[in-house]
C-alpha cells in the first residue's frame, strides 16, 4: 500500500458521515438468511428487465447484481433513492428506488448477492493487468487491486464492490462518470480522484481486464 492508500482508508473510517450508513442500517450477514433471499427473489421481478432474473444483466449497459456485496447493493439503492448532491442520480433507478423500504433493499440485496455472476465480455491484456495490479505512482493512480481484490471480488465489509464479470460497457460508463464528476457517491471522492488521472486508453485496457476477471 502507498501512503496515499493508507491516507484514503484512514480518512474513510475517520469520516462519520461516510460510515453512517453502516451504523444506521442492520448489517447484512455474509450468508443471507434463506427467508431474506426468498423474499428478495419475489421482489426482484421488477428488476429483471434490466438486471436479469438472476442478477446477470443481458444488456451490457446495465450492471450485473449477481454476486455483488449485499451491503454495497443496499448503499446504492439508498443513494438512488436519496439522489441530489450526496446521492446517486439516474432517471431510471430513481423512481424504482423511491418506492423501496429499507427492508425491501435488504431483501433484494440478499437475493442478488446469493447469485453467481456470469463471465464478463472483456479480454485480459498486459497493459490493463499492469495498471490494475500496480497502478501508476507518477500519475497518482492507485492500484485497483487495493480495493477491488486480486480477482475483482471486492471487499464487502469495507464497502468496495466486486467488479469481476461486469461488462466492459458498464465499467467504462462508470469510470467515465467518475472521471467527469458525474457520479459522486464514492467514499471521500476516492474513485473520482483516481479516475480523473486516467486517460481514455487507460480506461479501455482497464475495463477489458476487469471484465475478464473471474
Amino acid at each position: 500500500m502507498t501512503d496515499e492508500d493508507i491516507a484514503n482508508i484512514g480518512a474513510y473510517f475517520a469520516d462519520t458521515k461516510a460510515v453512517a450508513h453502516l451504523k444506521a442500517r442492520k448489517p447484512v450477514a455474509p450468508l443471507a438468511a434463506a427467508a431474506d433471499v426468498a423474499a428478495g427473489k419475489a421482489k426482484a421481478a421488477t428488476c429483471t428487465a434490466c438486471h436479469g432474473a438472476d442478477g446477470n444483466a443481458l444488456v451490457p449497459m446495465y450492471p450485473k447484481l449477481a454476486g455483488q456485496g449485499a451491503a454495497y447493493i443496499v448503499k446504492q439503492l439508498a443513494d438512488f433513492k436519496m439522489g441530489g448532491a450526496n446521492g446517486r442520480n439516474d432517471p431510471v433507478m430513481a423512481p424504482m428506488a423511491a418506492a423501496l423500504s429499507e427492508q425491501d433493499m435488504q431483501e433484494l440485496a440478499s437475493y442478488f448477492s446469493a447469485q453467481k455472476v456470469s463471465p464478463g465480455n472483456g479480454k485480459a491484456n498486459d497493459a490493463g493487468q499492469k495498471l490494475y495490479l500496480g497502478g501508476d505512482v507518477e500519475r497518482e493512480v492507485t492500484a485497483c487491486v487495493a480495493c477491488h481484490g486480486i480477482k475483482g471480488e471486492g471487499m464487502p465489509h469495507a464497502g468496495f464492490p466486486a467488479i469481476a464479470g461486469q461488462s466492459v460497457e458498464y465499467l467504462t460508463a462508470q469510470l467515465e462518470k467518475f472521471r467527469k464528476g458525474e457520479r459522486a457517491n464514492d467514499k471521500n471522492g476516492m474513485m473520482r480522484n483516481i479516475a480523473m488521472n486516467l486517460s481514455k486508453k487507460d480506461i479501455e485496457v482497464l475495463t477489458q481486464y476487469m471484465s475478464s476477471l473471474k
